[in-house]
């Protein structure tokens, strides 16, 4: 059976966690409401469709939630040029392959987001899904499930920064492996369901044949 590593990108494979907060820290300032910026930071990894109402609740959500969407994109936008990839995103990415691994990314991010990431990251010709392919975005699984159909995965591990991406694959009945390079900590992805976190990328990518792989469940049995 083939074994597929399902790859979160934004805070696992590119370092974007505390510029996505910083752009949404400024469009709730837009419309003149302030949210202590490590709650936000605790959302980011979850979609920009459920994020509003969980930082700052649903009347915010139901007056200001297309609005302040499309300021964070602005936001963010003007700051997509300071974007790094994380020490170690194309050495994970390729190692993988070279074991014979199937490599799908599964972002919560836009579509044109997620395009200047691959350029970041050069990894190769590798599966990816986004926000665009999905109507709910993590931690409900629809990304990772959309994912693994890209590559027909029989087995699989996921691997991402934070507690949103650990729900999601606990919802599909995946296991899930944490990264702290999201600023996330490691008892918290634990507790979420993470089977073992790692410092960085390089690290992971030492034991990426020890990986817990398991089987992927028929959404439709």
């Amino acid at each position: 059976m083939s074994n597929t590593l399902v790859l979160d990108v934004d805070g696992t494979l590119v370092d974007t966690n505390y510029h996505h907060t910083v752009a949404w820290l400024r469009a709730f300032r837009g419309v003149d409401i302030t949210v202590p910026a490590w709650r936000v930071h605790r959302a980011i990894g979850m979609g920009g469709d459920k994020l509003v109402a969980a930082v700052a609740g649903d009347n915010v959500e139901r007056d200001h939630g297309d609005t302040l969407r499309e300021a964070w994109e602005r936001h963010f936008d003007e700051m997509i040029d300071e974007i790094q990839p994380v020490e170690g995103a194309h050495r994970l990415v390729r190692a993988a392959a070279d074991l014979g691994l199937s490599v799908v990314l599964a972002s919560s991010g836009k579509r044109k987001h997620v395009e200047h990431y691959l350029k970041l990251i050069d990894p190769g010709d590798v599966a990816w899904t986004t926000s665009d392919d999905v109507e709910d975005s993590k931690p409900a699984p629809d990304l990772i499930q959309v994912a693994l159909r890209e590559v027909e995965g029989e087995r699989a591990v996921v691997v991402g920064d934070s507690v949103w991406d650990c729900e999601a694959a606990a919802r599909v009945g995946l296991p899930s492996i944490g990264l702290l390079t999201g600023g996330f900590g490691e008892k918290e992805l634990v507790d979420r369901g993470a089977s073992a976190v790692y410092a960085d990328l390089d690290t992971l990518r030492a034991e990426l044949s020890d990986l817990p792989f398991a089987a992927v469940e028929d959404p439709n049995a």
